[in-house]
């Protein structure tokens, strides 16, 4: 009579091994899976949000009228500013706010505390048109562009924003604006050049504080933005409502 045959021990811990190492294996390529699908979805709604912002903007863009404020920071990852005055319909204000049509819109970044963290964005300021027309009237349209606890965040994890103001040449191309110039009668703006660079939630997760966000190794350099695969760069150039 034949005797059973069953496995050793070297056969039993051969398979166990090569079966450990074909699970790793798998939770490995998951996990890779996932990694690249989550950036691909933070990707997905980040721009979302860059294009909600960007197109936003360039509304306000559309209606501009008058008064034009850009001022550019000094920090290697800019901050700039953009303020203007605008024509809004009546129904775009608060009842008692609704004196006329002229209003100004302005836009800028500051350090929100979330919680217990501090997150970089992008503010709009609106400035309703018995603001405007008060400031016009006492000559204080300089303090319109003040911060207000009333000026609402548009993005969040925002690295740079970056605003040109562009002058249309005979040739059809584009020339920078200089806003230096104190000349009343010096040539305006027709367009404005904007750049927004977004942190990926990823990388928002980890800057906790405004020197993270002002000098984070994590973030780097603005000339390697473009190889930054935990940032989001978003670019419009839009005309001015009043340029012809």
């Amino acid at each position: 009579m034949r005797r059973a045959h069953g496995f050793t021990l070297l056969e039993i811990l051969a398979s166990t091994a090569i079966g450990t190492i074909v699970l790793l294996l798998g939770v490995a390529a998951l996990s890779t899976t996932g990694n690249e699908y989550g950036r691909s979805t933070d990707g997905v709604a980040a721009e979302r949000e860059a294009r909600a912002i960007l197109t936003l903007v360039a509304e306000d863009l559309s209606k501009a009228w008058g008064f034009l404020e850009m001022d550019e920071s000094s920090a290697a990852w800019r901050t700039d500013k953009l303020g203007f005055t605008c024509l809004q319909a009546a129904d775009a204000q608060a009842v008692d706010e609704a004196v006329g049509d002229l209003c100004l819109v302005h836009y800028y970044v500051k350090d929100l505390e979330i919680g217990r963290e501090t997150v970089r964005c992008l503010m709009r300021g609106f400035r309703s048109s018995d603001v405007v027309f008060d400031a016009l009237r006492n000559d204080t349209v300089d303090q319109l562009y003040e911060e207000r606890t009333v000026d609402e965040p548009v993005a969040f994890g925002v690295i740079s924003f970056e605003v040109d103001g562009l002058i249309r040449q005979s040739g059809g191309s584009w020339k920078v604006w200089d806003k230096k110039s104190d000349d009343p009668f010096a040539e305006k703006p027709d367009a404005v050049r904007m750049k927004l660079v977004v942190a990926r939630r990823e990388l928002v997760g980890k800057l906790r504080t405004t020197a993270d966000w002002d000098s984070s190794p994590l973030i780097g350099r603005p000339a390697d933005v473009d190889q930054s695969r935990t940032l989001e760069i978003y670019e419009m150039t839009h005309p001015i409502g009043h340029a012809d």
